[in-house]
């Protein structure tokens, strides 16, 4: 038998519930459980989903460990702990970039982990060295926020399994309960329980920090598609300058204060 059907036997018994009681609280046939606890046939991903959370379990542990009186969880790191990434490959088994639109973002933060959801997005491949060793996924940004890269800009990131790695300075997709998908500069290395700072490249926006809890996915930025090709520099004018004093005088103000 599989881990799935052991190990949702096991539990389901372990809270003294009969297969019609547990079938009721999961809104479901009582016939899905026996089919499950048998081997007959596996739970669909938001039923898996829903029936982990309600044991307390992540996805992964439920598929993968064998539970049972002697199992014990492993300690769970927000920086470094496992996480169920769905990918899809191409004909030759070679792993896509999926792309996330822009009208997409928002199903993006339920479906990030739902393979379904994942195949359906729009996928490609580019012959690039810097793309060939690890998992990416691209990312459609609005605003400009983080001008001199444009709105409509596509931002190509790397999968980060280890938060532990981000580094101060460089450029990440964030995906958050609250945030949503942003593209920004981190304020600062990552670490458990603390909040990320997220900088814009454009001064006029103003830095802010996340909660490490409301962080579901990071994206190491590696590269971006865009079909805005760069304007020539103007030369600086009176209004642009002040600007730019106005800045540092905040800046330095800021650094004073710390």
């Amino acid at each position: 038998m599989s881990n799935i059907s052991n190990n949702l036997k096991y539990l389901r018994k372990k809270k003294g519930h009969t297969q019609q009681n547990f079938a009721d609280i999961m809104e479901i046939k009582r016939s899905l459980i026996g089919a499950y606890e048998e081997d007959r046939a596996e739970p669909k991903y938001d039923l898996l989903k829903k029936i982990a959370e309600y044991f307390d379990l992540t996805i992964d542990e439920f598929i993968n460990e064998k539970i049972s009186d002697s199992w014990k969880p492993k300690p769970k790191s927000q920086g470094s702990n496992l996480r169920v990434l769905s990918i899809s490959v191409d004909q030759k088994d070679r792993e896509n970039i999926e792309l996330v639109p822009v009208k997409a973002s928002a199903g993006y933060l339920n479906g990030f982990s739902d393979p379904q959801y994942i195949s359906d997005l729009p996928k490609f491949q580019l012959p690039l060295a810097a793309l060939r060793q690890g998992t990416f996924r691209a990312f459609e940004i609005m605003g400009d926020s983080m001008l001199p890269v444009q709105p409509g800009s596509v931002i190509i990131g790397e999968y980060m399994d280890n938060w532990n790695e981000v580094k101060t300075g460089e450029t990440y997709i964030v995906i958050s309960k609250n945030e949503g998908v942003v593209y920004k500069r981190a304020g600062n290395r990552f670490r458990e329980n603390k909040d990320l700072k997220l900088i814009s490249d454009n001064k006029v926006y103003d830095a802010y920090t996340i909660a490490a809890d409301d962080i579901l996915e990071i994206w190491k930025a590696k590269a971006y598609i865009s079909t805005s090709l760069p304007e020539p520099a103007p030369d600086p004018t009176m209004e642009t300058l002040t600007q730019m004093m106005a800045q540092m005088q905040k800046s330095i103000s800021q650094l004073n204060k710390n």
